[in-house]
């Protein structure tokens, strides 16, 4: 139940970074879980705008993956392997950092730790259907109860929060998306039909984007719109803030039968599908015990259970409790959105679009990487990229002569933008230098980032946002002397991309099942790492995609890879407070041509989009097989093939010579 206004009078502060007072609600509530994203696709938001970081504004912890609970004694902070490190760095001594797979999760460890009959407040907007379910769960067993805040407690305190940027809406066009809009929407009402539901409430935001061919500048990095979107079987509607609507995209809209509305209106939107108002069949807490299981996934083991008039089908992974909790609870259909999947499988236009963009952007890396070569030879007296020398010029250089992880990145975007179509970074760039190359997602600070270093290992990963494609691509580098034990780690790294990269897989083969081939050669030295090896792409939206990944991570184990799929090969390794390593390509899943075809199940294999070479003086040739050395031959001599008409002069040399082959065999 939602809290009285009453209630809020006894919060009186909430501390950034230096300590923990919190008088929440004296006796009436235990803790508050604070997410940092208040747009309903709390999962699928990994970036969000600047006024939404309300878990970065309580803890510091800036990382995109992340949760923070306050009782009124501790404030906690969990987040997974990526962040371990930059969590340790960011939070304050006040807080304590949980370890996602080693320490507790955030249910059982309020369900251990806080009284019978507590309360644990949270905002319905920043907390999906299927995560508050969890939680519920858990807090049940010993009375404890989840309760929906009517107000953001972050903001009540955040003095300064931004406010609201408004973009205007633009039409992405069928040159760049293949489909138009009419054929989308047709192909999701054939898929209302066949599982007899009534309308669905679209609340990701790249796939009200996808859908609707639309694209914005709301959040960072992703050019998405801060919308929802309402389809049934007869209309379509567009929840969002009609100032950024131009004339141009409102006609454009009318002439689909979309309706406009605005953001605001989306829960009276929601409530009005509904056949009739909510009665006892709604719910006042987290009750999922009517609902149709969400773990349900096949539409035909679905349709004896639905009513003949249909049910409004929301994603729980996706949709935030504020939106569920007005439905009544024998009219909501709990299952992935449909649009996720047809989403990850490219149209051939977007997949010319891909393959366009990163011959492109693999131009702009080059360029990049020749510049800093370059650089830092003339102010650092580094060997360079080809010559593993010590370094060799000890003087001292002038404040306006340093390169910083933060001023070299930014010569990066600057190359990028000399290219058609780029439309700004898909990501912010992962800029970084030795001890912190080890820091999975670092993100440099102009204030307090590191100076490049000629005989540590550089680490950049970085990506474009084209109109006609989505870029990521990363790449670590050594302008100095690699000891034996980096060439070594590089190589093995490389060897994980590579087997990854030449994997020929049965269909219905997923990313958990692939993902120990890029490890195997770590493995084998008693080395991991502590991420993914690979992720979806979006054409011309967010960067990371689902719903296939290549993971360790259970969730792998949900989406088989498909024909037209796009994934990332990203195998890495890091040593905290020396080096990181990682490679990454983007890929196209393709189908595959093999001798034999077991069970008619039919093969697929990947091909590599991506286009920049690999820097050799990392390699210990010694630890790679003949069919290795020929894979990196093989790639070499497509860089050059691809790149260099986009470049000359010493930009063209440099590729020339990184990508020579191999010594002889």
């Amino acid at each position: 139940m939602a809290s009285s206004s009453s209630d809020m009078k006894n919060l009186f502060e909430i501390r950034r970074f230096d300590g923990t007072s919190f008088d929440l609600w004296k006796d009436k509530i235990q803790g508050i879980l604070f997410l940092k994203d208040c747009e309903g696709a709390l999962e699928q938001s990994e970036y969000v705008a600047n006024r939404d970081r309300r878990r970065a504004f309580v803890s510091g912890f800036t990382g995109s993956a992340g949760l923070a609970l306050i009782t009124h004694k501790e404030a906690l902070l969990w987040t997974d392997g990526r962040y371990f490190l930059q969590a340790t760095q960011q939070l304050s001594s006040n807080w304590k950092l949980m370890r996602a797979g080693e320490d507790p999760v955030v249910e059982e460890w309020i369900a251990n730790n806080l009284g019978r009959d507590s309360r644990v407040g949270v905002d319905p907007w920043c907390v999906s259907v299927e995560t508050a379910q969890q939680w519920q769960q858990a807090f049940s067993k010993k009375g404890q109860q989840l309760v929906q805040l009517d107000r953001n407690l972050v903001d009540e305190i955040w003095e300064h929060r931004p406010q609201p940027v408004i973009y205007p809406v633009t039409v992405h066009p069928i040159e760049f998306t293949g489909k138009s809009t009419e054929i989308k929407l047709t192909e999701l009402r054939a898929k209302l039909t066949e599982i007899k539901a009534c309308a669905l409430v679209i609340t990701a935001l790249d796939e009200v984007a996808w859908l609707y061919n639309l694209r914005g500048r709301d959040v960072p990095f992703n050019p998405v719109i801060h919308s929802y979107a309402v389809v049934t079987t007869q209309e379509a509607f567009l929840y969002v803030d009609n100032s950024k609507i131009t004339p141009e995209v409102a006609e454009y809209l009318t002439s689909l039968g979309v309706q406009l509305r605005d953001y605001s209106d989306v829960l009276d939107g929601v409530r009005s599908l509904a056949a009739e108002e909510p009665s006892s069949s709604s719910r006042q807490d987290c009750d999922y015990s009517d609902k149709v299981d969400a773990t349900v996934t096949n539409g035909d083991a679905i349709i004896e259970k639905l009513e003949s008039n249909g049910r409004i089908w929301i994603n729980p992974g996706s949709c935030c409790y504020a939106i569920y909790k007005v439905l009544p609870a024998d009219q909501v259909l709990l299952q992935p959105s449909p649009l996720a999947l047809t989403k990850s499988l490219k149209h051939p236009v977007e997949l010319d679009g891909f393959r366009k963009s990163h011959i492109r952007d693999g131009a702009a890396v080059v360029s990049y990487l020749a510049w800093l070569d370059t650089k830092m030879q003339e102010v650092y007296g580094a060997a360079g990229y080809f010559s593993d020398s010590k370094c060799s010029n000890k003087r001292k250089r002038l404040e306006s002569e340093k390169l910083t992880e933060v001023s070299v990145s930014e010569k990066l975007e600057q190359f990028r933008s000399k290219h058609e179509l780029f439309m700004g970074p898909s990501f912010e760039t992962i800029s970084s230098v030795g001890a912190n190359a080890a820091i999975i997602h670092y993100v440099p600070n102009a204030d307090t980032c590191a100076e490049m270093e000629p005989e540590s290992i550089y680490l950049c990963d970085s990506g474009g946002q084209y109109l006609d494609g989505t870029t990521d691509i990363t790449r670590t580098v050594h302008f100095g002397k690699p000891s034996a034990h980096e060439k070594s780690c590089y190589t093995k790294v490389l060897k994980g991309h590579i087997a990854l990269d030449t994997a020929v897989f049965p269909n219905g083969t997923n990313g958990h099942a692939l993902d120990i081939l890029a490890r195997i050669p770590l493995w084998g030295s008693g080395l991991d790492y502590r991420h993914g090896t690979g992720h979806g792409v979006g054409s011309y939206l967010n960067v990371h995609e689902g719903p296939h990944l290549i993971s360790f991570r259970p969730q792998a184990r949900n989406v088989a890879l498909q024909n037209s799929m796009t994934v990332t090969d990203e195998p890495g390794y890091y040593e905290d407070g020396k080096f990181g390593i990682r490679l990454e390509n983007v890929l196209i899943v393709k189908e595959a041509s093999t001798d034999f075809n077991f069970a008619d199940k039919g093969y697929l294999a990947f091909e590599h989009i991506t286009w920049v070479p690999f820097q050799k003086k990392l390699i210990d040739e010694s630890l790679l097989s003949t069919t290795e050395r020929d894979w990196v031959d093989d790639y070499h001599r497509d860089c050059r093939m691809h790149l260099s008409p986009l470049l000359s002069g010493s930009e063209l040399e440099w590729l020339m010579k990184a990508t020579q082959p191999l010594s002889a065999h």
